[in-house]
């Protein structure tokens, strides 16, 4: 893979999201997403050493899911660094609601954390002697950014594009449509031509072309079949939620599932199979159990 002039890329584990360092030439580095408020000591010992002496003067969140801007809090402790967001959340960061930031209804933890600007589309950061364009790429979120540098042909994805798919399309859990925002931002991607895509999840990855056809190819399958989508998103937050606990009583699992209300919504929108949420969601775990993604032992709920 050919190196990205002038930043250091974090490949992250599963909860937090890569972070991309773009190194400010002594002015003051710049980092892409923070990762999970879990992984936050991680991410500033893997900061600090990046940054060999430069001062972090900013971070910019492509999107404010838990796992992107979860270190924001931790670093600006550490490092003072300036916060800047997506406009459209703007206002529910500044009165901290946590229910339009996703947080409650998804039974998710995010430290708090002020911004201090905010980065729309169309507009550019300039680190070091970098560029870097940010473009919308609503679907996964409808505030998401990625950022485009066409010097170096760069592109970061966040979580519209990953080498093997997409992030979950949250807003069709509500019932808005959002698939073909997803589709419209995998051809500006396509448009881009660019020769490296750094997603928010996974390697970094040359054969883009390969990458959006298989997106596309995922799409078409939960246009066809939304409510696959929509039980496939349970499931992903389901064992997000184990990642950021790792081992809970089944009772403790079930209480959450049933205090996040977007889970119920879902159900809803599903024709609430199994004839209640508490039974749909048992269903849902032995599901991921069968698969191997979390084990149920003596009562409790593990991640695997």
């Amino acid at each position: 893979m050919k190196a990205v002039d002038g930043a250091t890329i974090f490949e992250r584990g599963w909860l937090s999201s890569n972070n991309v360092l773009l190194h400010g030439d002594g002015a003051g580095a710049v980092l892409v997403d923070s990762g999970h408020g879990r992984h936050a000591a991680q991410t500033l010992a893997l900061v600090q050493h990046a940054l060999r002496g430069e001062a972090l003067a900013g971070i910019v969140n492509t999107h404010l899911h838990s796992d992107h801007c979860g270190g924001n809090a931790a670093l600006v402790r550490a490092q003072g660094s300036r916060i800047t967001v997506p406009p459209g959340q703007w206002d529910a960061v500044r009165v901290w609601d946590e229910e339009a930031l996703s947080y409650a209804p998804t039974g998710q933890e995010c430290e708090r954390f002020s911004a201090d600007a905010r980065l729309a589309p169309g507009q550019a950061i300039t680190v070091g002697r970098q560029r870097w364009l940010a473009l919308a790429a609503p679907g996964h979120d409808p505030h998401s950014l990625i950022l485009y540098n066409d010097v170096q042909g760069v592109v970061i994805t966040a979580d519209a594009l990953w080498e093997r798919g997409f992030g979950v399309v949250f807003p069709e859990l509500d019932g808005e449509s959002a698939f073909d925002d997803v589709a419209a931002v995998l051809d500006l991607i396509e448009s881009l031509g660019a020769r490296l895509a750094i997603p928010g999840h996974g390697a970094p990855f040359e054969d883009i072309a390969g990458a959006l056809a298989a997106a596309r190819s995922r799409l078409d399958g939960f246009r066809r079949e939304p409510a696959r989508h929509s039980r496939h998103a349970l499931k992903v937050l389901v064992k997000f939620h184990l990642l950021e606990r790792q081992r809970e009583t089944l009772a403790q699992t079930m209480a959450w599932f049933a205090s996040a209300g977007l889970y119920r919504r879902v159900w809803d929108r599903l024709g609430r199979p199994a004839g209640s949420l508490d039974a749909y969601a048992q269903q849902l775990l032995a599901e991921m159990a069968a698969a191997g993604h979390l084990a149920l032992v003596d009562g409790e709920v593990r991640n695997v």
